[in-house]
């Protein structure tokens, strides 16, 4: 399928090449558009890819009727509504590694300018001046760095500032324990501990609802009196009024910000003229290193979600995607155990679903997040009124129409690939599993109390019958005679004489005519077809 990517804000052009490359691509390389002028031709693109300078906004994406991705060269996406892109299933890709090294660079570059007071050391003598008695610095050594966010560029700034011989605490309430020690960081129980024993604080955490305002007034009547505040990361996490109080009082001793709330910085903004801060206008990731890293990251990562459904750098897929291509047989299995379910379900007039469970073998485990994603959309398929409907949105919409998504934690299945999908509906609840093995195709094991053993590909026919002799063979002719082709036919039963299952693969699809001539055979108690087409 041909797709037409939209590149925009100055990516580097290394990483326009490999999407040029693609012949399957028509890449448009544009300056930075007005808004009025983007919203008027998003509507021809599957992708676009760009920096902060270009607003992906809720109106600009619902304009994007065929947008399948919005790439980021950077980290931060808060110039992106990504609730939005969540709700159309529209993946949200960024680079978060390839300015990582440039931030932590500028941190130590402008805390030690800020305290070697380089600034005023080179203004000096471009003046003419010799004004040495006058700059009178100090070290880094054996002062204590708080770090709010242990992330990539936390991680690295805590790295740089050992050899510094600097003490490092830390607060991150969603990094583990086994990260802060292997950086060596003290852990934080609160924030107010670490503001309130830090000789320098940096911030390293994404603008989010949690963490605008993070660092305010109250926070920084905290800190050690004289400590010095540095905002490398995005504006808006530390509060610039409350900021410019405490550096005009002196209870913080100086200031460096690469990041504002409100950018750029107006001719008279209270800033400008303030002695003890160092600003630099939002230049951490202005390397020519980071610009091209982060163009080749983005605009592979788009290239390989558009080409092969690639998604593990996808921001707003559930957490844990872990290895894609290994997690491909498994997101299969999810979403057809699902379908299964919910057809078998459907058969016994259970329409309305009230849960989504999975459990999941141990090597699965720590893909719960997309696997319940795909679970979500094998249940909701065919029965929600959307145009797109995937591992992006499903649990989003799943939680809009009520139903509640569970990872059961008890009882793992003893295969480390198993994957079991239980839906709840109308009070009747149904499991089917499989396994998703890496070295053969994927199987449906088990639906409800049978085990099975069949290939969920192409058109499933789910039969339950009296097991008694003559069934198969009425089955067969009757699907023989509506011209349908079985691939495999797996019957399982759970005592002689009781009740019975079949699994039967066909090619093709089956018309609901084929579903009521089996339904009047004698001891067929009910019978459902899945389609799974050719989606993965």
């Amino acid at each position: 399928m041909p797709f037409r990517i939209l590149v925009t804000d100055d990516i580097d052009p290394e990483g326009v090449a490999l999407l040029s490359a693609v012949a399957d691509f028509t890449v448009d390389v544009e300056p930075t558009l007005p808004a009025a002028q983007l919203l008027t031709r998003i509507g021809d693109y599957h992708a676009i890819i760009g920096r902060s300078a270009t607003k992906i906004t809720d109106a600009l994406l619902r304009a994007g009727r065929q947008l399948q991705v919005v790439g980021r060269a950077g980290v931060g996406v808060d110039n992106i509504a990504v609730d939005t892109a969540t709700e159309l299933g529209i993946a949200v890709i960024n680079a978060p590694a390839g300015n990582t090294t440039a931030v932590a660079e500028l941190f130590f570059a402008t805390v030690i300018g800020l305290l070697r007071h380089i600034p005023r050391a080179h203004q000096s003598i471009s003046e003419g001046r010799w004004d040495r008695s006058q700059l009178l610095g100090s070290e880094l050594k054996g002062k204590t760095l708080g770090i709010v966010g242990l992330g990539r560029i936390g991680g690295e700034v805590a790295t740089r500032a050992h050899a510094f011989g600097m003490s490092l605490v830390g607060y991150d309430p969603y990094i583990n324990d086994d990260r802060f020690a292997s950086l060596r960081v003290r852990r934080c129980a609160t924030l107010d501990d670490l503001l309130g024993g830090s000789d320098f604080v940096t911030v390293h955490t994404p603008l989010t609802a949690e963490t605008t305002g993070l660092i305010g007034a109250p926070q920084m009547a905290k800190m050690k009196r004289g400590a010095v505040l540095a905002n490398l990361a995005r504006g808006g996490i530390v509060d610039e009024a409350a900021l410019l109080v405490a550096l005009n009082s002196g209870e913080i001793g100086g200031a460096v910000i690469d990041a504002f709330a409100h950018e750029p910085l107006t001719e008279h903004h209270p800033f400008r003229g303030v002695a003890n801060v160092l600003l630099t206008p939002h230049i951490g990731a202005s390397t020519s290193e980071a610009q091209l890293n982060v163009a080749i990251d983005a605009c592979a990562a788009v290239r390989d979600a558009l080409l092969t459904h690639e998604l593990s750098r996808t921001l707003n897929v559930a957490e844990g995607g872990g290895d894609w291509l290994a997690l491909h047989p498994a997101i299969l299995v999810a979403r057809r155990a699902a379908a299964v379910a919910r057809g078998q379900l459907a058969e016994r007039g259970a329409l309305a679903i009230t849960a989504i469970e999975i459990r999941l073998g141990a090597e699965l485990a720590p893909s719960r997040g997309p696997l319940l994603s795909a679970a979500a959309v094998g249940a909701l398929e065919g029965i929600v009124e959307r145009e797109r409907l995937n591992l992006i949105n499903a649990r989003m919409v799943a939680q809009a129409r009520g139903i509640e998504l569970r990872y059961i934690e008890g009882g793992v299945p003893p295969h480390p690939r198993a994957v079991e999908v239980r839906l709840t509906a109308n009070g009747q609840e149904l499991r089917v599993g499989g396994i998703a093995a890496l070295d053969t195709p994927p199987r449906i094991t088990r639906i409800g109390d049978f085990h099975v053993d069949v290939a969920p590909r192409g058109t499933l026919i789910v039969l339950t019958n009296r097991d008694v002799p003559g069934v198969i063979g009425r089955v067969g002719t009757a699907l023989g005679d509506a011209k349908v082709n079985i691939a495999e036919y797996h019957q399982a039963r759970l005592a002689e004489g009781g009740d019975a299952l079949a699994v039967i693969t066909v090619d093709g699809d089956v018309a609901e005519s084929v579903r009521h001539t089996l339904l009047a055979l004698p001891d067929i108690r009910s019978a459902s077809i899945v389609h799974f087409g050719g989606e993965s």
